[in-house]
């Protein structure tokens, strides 16, 4: 898990969004949607990239050429979307880290200091982005996917995939 952590660091701190990004995010999000996704800060929209891309590679490896493009489309707008309850609280890199250290120490029990804003968001970012897109978006299932993607107890398949792309992104 340490070697993990100091990687995702590494990128967080290097990996920055370029043009083409920024054109992948267009494609594939509505206009209000993208408004969203640009609150975030940039290391969290191009996690959510990473996360996007990933969601697509593995989809296209699993499915060959039998792959749904809708449902690649969904899974690509979930990896972009997962994360917008973060825009709530921007954290940097540093402070990221930080609290994802003392939740790992405290084993959870950071989450007795939600009313700080920025443990709140990092511990509700998924409840944040299921109701900034709730009544944009039809799609229940979708839905309970951006809102429960770290609930372990949550067994889905989607909820799994996105979480296992997440975790290594």
């Amino acid at each position: 898990m340490g070697i993990k952590r100091v990687r995702q660091f590494v990128i967080q701190l290097t990996d920055t969004m370029r043009e083409e990004d920024y054109i992948y995010v267009n494609k594939y999000l509505t206009s209000k949607e993208t408004i969203i996704f640009r609150k975030l800060s940039k290391n969290d929209q191009k996690h959510c990239v990473r996360v996007a891309k990933g969601l697509e590679n593995i989809i296209i490896e699993k499915c060959g050429d039998n792959y749904n493009k809708a449902e690649i489309i969904k899974y690509i707008r979930l990896g972009l979307l997962h994360d917008i309850g973060k825009s709530f609280k921007k954290v940097n890199v540093i402070n990221k880290s930080v609290l994802v250290m003392l939740n790992s120490l405290t084993k959870g029990k950071l989450i007795k200091f939600v009313n700080i804003k920025s443990i709140d968001c990092y511990y509700n970012h998924g409840e944040k982005g299921y109701e900034m897109l709730k009544d944009q978006c039809d799609d229940k299932e979708f839905l309970q996917v951006i809102r429960y993607h770290h609930n372990r107890n949550y067994n889905n398949v989607a909820v799994k995939l996105l979480r296992d792309i997440d975790d290594k992104n």
